[in-house]
């Protein structure tokens, strides 16, 4: 651009009739040279935002995983008598065989905790690297204060934000979709995601129906910057024209108006709709994550779903034409439905039992009252505890 400048400059200095054009062509370069400024200034802030602000892109991958898991294991026998039905009866129903319930010693900020030490310490970072915590839970019993602020004071992470989101059983898809996002738009470098559950606190152990299928527990994720992308943009959504299917019977506010003759707020199931909702619905979500994320079915080394129950997870499976080699996760065996815990606390056993390496491929669906759902690709993470 200099060569053009000297030319309007020498332009400017000839005589007569010339000068004119010349003052032209000079307003002219100077008005494309203000709108270049501009267009590089923007980019660059667009570049800024992107990558932190240290020049390399900055995508987003899961670096550290940890979970808590009850002491307590109890099996469907040890059931059986209770609900007046045989252990098999459990097992053929949701392919169960025991659960994990948490103690009063066990609390939900207890398992969190406990979770996200764990995943911090994997990741190679400190408390005070975490920038920005989100908690997915439907179990916690204060509507406020949030137990992401509680964890955030608990780990101390020098004031991070923190916040809850309530989106059950698909929490945890829909919390690592935020953090995605909030490393990408330059908000965050590490963020904490968790799945924490006590299900069991607003189970209502008369029904038979569902008392047998949840679990408690916690599972946690670092999310950091990357160079490559680790986490797909997510397929998610909800159809709450279906919110009868599942979710608190009663409200706290009829429950509080009259809490002798309104029973205490507990989940519900309608158990084969939801089935048939989630074995059709899913497999089309599931679908389109694979090719929001550019990868097939036979490029995926693990299905880890939402541990809702065996069958539906095995309908899924089966739909979606999984290879042979693909590792399906069924944490639920022993782990029973744990909601927004579920997702990690099966990616963890599966590291665990070596059946999936750090950096291999793994689809995630997760799905829930709402009846919310989501569905990504991820990169699952090289460390874990």
């Amino acid at each position: 651009m200099s060569g053009t400048w000297e030319e309007a400059r020498h332009l400017m200095l000839r005589a007569g009739s010339k000068r004119r054009h010349a003052h032209k062509y000079l307003l002219l370069m100077s008005q494309f040279r203000q709108r270049t400024v501009l267009v590089l200034s923007e980019t660059a802030e667009r570049a800024h935002r992107v990558t932190g602000g240290e020049g390399v892109p900055s995508e987003a991958t899961i670096i550290g995983l940890g979970v808590y898991r009850p002491a307590l294991s109890v099996s469907n026998e040890e059931l059986s008598n209770f609900i007046q039905s045989e252990s098999g009866w459990i097992e053929s129903r949701s392919g169960i065989r025991s659960r994990r319930w948490a103690d009063h010693r066990e609390s939900l900020l207890e398992m969190a905790r406990a979770a996200s030490e764990g995943a911090i310490r994997s990741s190679g970072l400190c408390a005070n690297d975490i920038d920005l915590i989100i908690v997915s839970t439907i179990s916690h019993m204060y509507q406020t204060p949030s137990l992401a602020a509680e964890l955030a004071s608990s780990l101390r992470t020098d004031g991070c934000p923190a916040f809850d989101i309530s989106a059950a059983c698909a929490g945890f898809c829909y919390a690592l979709q935020l953090a995605r996002d909030a490393i990408r738009s330059g908000s965050a470098h590490n963020v904490l995601v968790v799945g924490a559950e006590r299900i069991s606190d607003i189970t209502d152990f008369s029904d038979r129906s569902i008392m047998f299928l949840h679990g408690d527990g916690a599972g946690a994720v670092v999310v950091g910057r990357s160079a490559i992308s680790g986490i797909s943009q997510a397929i998610w959504g909800s159809d709450g024209s279906k919110v009868s299917l599942l979710g608190q019977d009663v409200s706290w506010h009829a429950f509080s108006e009259n809490p002798c003759k309104t029973r205490k707020p507990a989940l519900r199931m309608k158990g084969q709709e939801v089935f048939r909702w989630a074995s059709f619905s899913l497999v089309t979500y599931a679908q389109r994550a694979l090719e929001r994320a550019n990868v097939s079915a036979t490029q995926i080394q693990a299905f880890i779903p939402h541990q809702a129950n065996k069958r539906i997870i095995e309908n899924i499976a089966n739909k979606l034409q999984l290879p042979e080699d693909v590792v399906i996760a069924q944490d639920i065996v022993t782990q029973g439905n744990t909601s927004s815990a579920s997702i990690p606390l099966a990616m963890h056993a599966l590291l665990r039992e070596g059946e999936l390496q750090g950096g291999e491929t793994a689809l995630l669906v997760g799905f829930g009252a709402g009846m919310t759902y989501a569905s990504q690709v991820v990169k699952v993470p090289l460390n874990f505890t």
